[in-house]
């Protein structure tokens, strides 16, 4: 009894696995490409069965494949949309860099499912051959741009966005719940004048809603398929009418509004949507972290931290020290954040291995690109869900820290001028009296011009006092 069956290529033959739906070509990555356990995921995979579906049912369409073949291969291609033989992907990331390797398993498994369907054994090539009809009118070099975008484009939609607009969503509910509490604003980790903590959680808010746009705006390049281009971008060997009837199939099918690329010299030698959008996911990976550090500082403590704010306690954080409980949620959206900006230098430098007609680091883009999609996508659902909701404000510790800080003195500057001001704030520090007690001692103001001037929730909304009292040019 043999577990393999032999197979040939162009170069020989090849020991295949007995019952591998993969073929020849397929099993020499395999032998070639022994570096990582990095493998493709499901949402390239679905892309790449779908593209293969929409290239079967065009060819039929434009008469260059019968029924009998073309429903053999949308049948197949469907069961790898569904992901019913993902296990028969096993390819290296780090591969050639056309990805021409994955694109033939992924011609061989199909052209295998169809065989079989029609009563042919695996390996057969007949009457269904991977290259002459599952990859007709294509060619690696603008499958793999296609299926890249397919896939991000995929992962934005039903990950990315949704999981953002949720943490925006959160913030902005805090910002409002929050908005009643003042406490002490600071710069470079030192007091600065007051701040309500509603306008720390909407500045956070803002920063969410303004990585949505940035990363929507990079859709309109990704919606440009290269599938057409065949090897070089001239279209050698595919029907003129072949992209724009497969594109329109996708289109329909995913209800987005694809094009073909306008010029397929752009989207097969370049990758430049794809690190536009990196750039994107890397802004909003900052914006992120920014957040969960703030919020992992604004918790410390309780007791020799700042303490403004409590997180929701998830799990004991030391074998060491009982009771203790950390920022948990915070620190791992932090280390997605890293590793986004990490996938994005190597998505740069994947840009420069685009050459004359061809980029040849495609495989490790399209995976650092739908891996930083995914990652962001759960590590902002996460700190949404299981840290922004559950946030609670120690308004007691916010009021103390506001009013044992001295730089409210700031807020006298207008009525007695910065040197006096100064003089204030370093005598109320010597002598451990308040501001208040301090302008009153050396009889600079009145009591009712003090306390209105120290008045702290209008220093949150800006705008000066008038010679009169009244408030000009106050910020609502």
């Amino acid at each position: 009894m043999t577990h393999k069956r032999i197979e040939t290529d162009s170069m020989g033959r090849v020991e295949v696995p007995a019952g591998a739906l993969y073929g020849a070509q397929t099993q020499r990555a395999v032998d070639n490409f022994t570096i990582s356990d990095w493998r493709f995921g499901r949402r390239f995979l679905k892309a790449l069965g779908l593209i293969k579906w929409a290239a079967a049912r065009s060819n039929h369409k434009l008469g260059l494949l019968d029924a009998e073949r073309a429903g053999a291969i949308q049948a197949a291609a469907e069961q790898v949309v569904r992901g019913d033989h993902d296990s028969h992907f096993p390819l290296d990331i780090f591969q050639t860099g056309s990805g021409t390797s994955t694109n033939m398993n992924a011609n061989e498994v199909i052209a295998n499912l169809a065989n079989r369907s029609l009563g042919f054994d695996l390996g057969a090539k007949e009457p269904v051959h991977p290259n002459d009809h599952v990859n007709l009118c294509q060619s690696s070099n603008d499958v793999i741009p296609t299926v890249t975008h397919l896939a991000a484009l995929m992962a934005i939609d039903e990950d990315l966005l949704p999981a953002l607009t949720h943490l925006q969503g959160a913030l902005e509910a805090k910002a409002e719940e929050f908005d009643h509490i003042i406490k002490s604003g600071r710069t470079h980790l030192m007091d600065a004048t007051p701040v309500r903590l509603g306008q720390e959680f909407g500045g956070y808010a803002s920063q969410i809603s303004h990585s949505v746009e940035r990363i929507q705006a990079t859709r309109n390049h990704l919606m440009e398929l290269a599938l057409g281009g065949t090897a070089v971008g001239t279209g050698v060997n595919s029907h003129p009418e072949f992209a724009p009837v497969a594109i329109g199939l996708l289109a329909g099918r995913l209800e987005l509004p694809l094009i073909e690329a306008p010029n397929h010299f752009e989207a097969q030698s370049a990758r430049d949507a794809v690190v536009a959008t990196s750039g994107a996911l890397k802004t909003a990976a900052v914006s992120v972290a920014r957040i969960a550090n703030d919020l992992r500082w604004l918790a410390s403590g309780p007791a020799s931290g700042l303490g403004e704010i409590r997180l929701p306690s998830l799990q004991p954080g030391s074998s060491i020290m009982p009771g203790k409980v950390n920022p948990v949620i915070p620190e791992s959206v932090i280390q997605v954040a890293a590793q986004v900006i990490g996938n994005d230098a190597a998505i740069t430098l994947g840009g420069l291995g685009s050459m004359f007609e061809l980029n040849t680091m495609m495989p490790l883009m399209a995976h650092d690109l739908l891996f930083s999609i995914e990652t962001l996508a759960s590590g902002a659902e996460v700190l949404a869900t299981r840290c922004v909701e559950g946030i609670e404000a120690d308004e007691k510790r916010c009021s103390d820290l506001l009013f044992g800080s001295l730089v409210l003195v700031t807020a006298l500057v207008p009525a007695i001028g910065y040197d006096a001001a100064a003089q204030v704030s370093k005598r109320a520090y010597q002598t451990g009296h308040t501001l208040r007690q301090t302008v009153l001692e050396m009889g600079l103001m009145t009591e009712d011009e003090v306390d209105r001037a120290l008045e702290v929730r209008s220093m949150t909304e800006g705008g000066l006092e008038s010679e009169h009292g009244g408030a000009k040019g106050k910020k609502q």
